[in-house]
């Protein structure tokens, strides 16, 4: 059996949690291939190592001094090698690192040195082989990431490697030059390396113990979520949880492999395990809730809309000329709403009015501002009767006023809309009715 295990920046932020982790892949001789990410903060008042290299990157674009910001980030990793007690010298690195930021090399490149070098010094610490991502994860020349391909050069690479450390966030065009994923992207990676080894299981550590059935930010110490679906992940890390990259899900999927996501500082904890579909059944009716403020909606009315063939495509083609991205439209006969993140939209506005004016010649438009969305999500709703009344009943018992509900036909999820001003009330709610009164 072989196991990922990816680490986050929180988990290798210094020279002691660089033992934690170390402690932890020892313990088990199954944990063979690890990804790791850059340095993340030592304390609430510290910055990432990725925001000081794009910070210094910035100086070296705009033909300034950096070697003050260079010099802060290279005594970052001098300070783990220290604690560590390593004869490893980053000397030449840092000059290479120099030399390429005169160069104009890209941020893609800069942020890229922080997993780069934390890779370095974790294999060097553990004794494992270090693997340059570079070398190995492919990506085509529009910046969109070949999965076939790097799952094969993954796979041969891997297949003369016992055991190996693996920088995460980055890969490479087919000239050379570096290209990132968006930020959390180590997960991806981890990811990418347990579908290509046909790994038993792929553990995510980072710094707390998995999914929570809410936000701890607005519900006091909730519960935590045993077991949850890809599908189902999908859904709440889109409405914003997001302990694990939503892209991470789609390498091990192809695969049918587990994600564990595990607490560096409580390795003991069971975690959250992430799986394509289970017979176990969910603690509680929903699996989770989560959910984002700041969006808007544009309301479009029309007399016989439901005969006029083509009104929905050319309302909606009013977005899309302007470059904005819809999360929901609900309708009824004769009418359409159209939800948008507002700080997207709000510039625009004026614009989208007249092409749908122009596109779709509506009878009246309205627009609405400062609406959360909120999306309560478990495989279990389909098989237990009124979710949805329960869920009216709880906003109504707390004086929240609705705006919007949407339910997918795969009955997975129902999707609520707020005032801003109502979010977390609404969230406590519907905890509250689900959660605290079963326990």
């Amino acid at each position: 059996m072989s196991k990922v295990v990816k680490f986050g920046g929180s988990s290798l932020a210094d020279a002691k949690q660089f033992q934690k982790v170390a402690d932890i892949i020892r313990a088990d001789e199954e944990r063979k291939y690890v990804v790791v990410s850059a340095p993340g903060k030592r304390n609430s008042k510290d910055t990432k190592v990725t925001d000081m290299l794009y910070q210094t990157y910035e100086l070296a674009e705009e033909g300034k001094d950096f070697s003050k910001e260079l010099a802060a980030i290279e005594a970052r990793y001098n300070e783990i090698i220290k604690g560590l007690k390593l004869k490893l010298s980053l000397k030449e690195e840092f000059e290479k690192i120099k030399s390429n930021f005169e160069a104009k090399a890209g941020s893609d490149y800069a942020a890229s040195r922080g997993e780069y070098l934390n890779g370095i010094v974790m294999s060097n610490y553990l004794g494992f082989e270090f693997i340059d991502p570079a070398e190995i994860i492919l990506f085509d020349d529009d910046g969109s990431f070949d999965a076939e391909i790097t799952n094969r050069k993954v796979a041969k690479k891997l297949r003369s490697v016992e055991k190996a450390v693996i920088s995460g966030f980055y890969g490479a065009f087919e000239d050379g030059k570096i290209k990132t994923f968006s930020r959390g992207g180590s997960d991806i990676t981890g990811s990418i390396v347990a579908r290509a080894i046909h790994a038993d299981v792929y553990e995510n550590w980072t710094d707390v113990s998995g999914f929570l059935v809410a936000d701890p930010r607005i519900i006091d110490r909730p519960q935590p979520i045993e077991t949850i679906t890809y599908t189902e992940l999908r859904e709440l890390a889109y409405m914003g949880a997001s302990v694990l990259h939503e892209d991470a899900i789609f390498p091990v999927r192809k695969e049918g492999i587990p994600i564990n996501i595990r607490n560096t500082n409580k390795p003991e904890d069971p975690g959250t395990w992430i799986v394509e579909s289970t017979a176990k059944k969910s603690t509680f009716t929903i699996t989770g809730i989560a959910g984002r403020k700041g969006f808007c909606c544009v309301n479009v009315s029309k007399d016989m809309m439901n005969a006029e063939v083509g009104f929905v495509r050319r309302v909606l083609q009013a977005f899309e000329d302007q470059n904005i991205s819809i999360e929901h439209v609900p309708s009824g006969i004769d009418t359409m709403t159209v939800f948008v993140a507002q700080d997207e939209f709000i510039d625009k506005e004026q614009a989208v009015v007249s092409e749908i004016h122009r596109l779709a010649k509506p009878d009246l438009l309205e627009i609405e501002s400062d609406l959360a969305l909120i999306a309560v999500v478990g495989r279990g709703m389909k098989r237990t009767r009124g979710t949805a009344a329960r869920i009216f009943s709880a906003l109504a018992h707390v004086s929240v006023n609705v705006r919007m509900i949407d339910q997918g036909s795969s009955e997975l999820n129902i999707i609520i809309g707020v005032e801003n001003r109502d979010f977390e009330k609404a969230i406590k709610a519907i905890y509250d009715i689900f959660v605290v009164t079963q326990l």
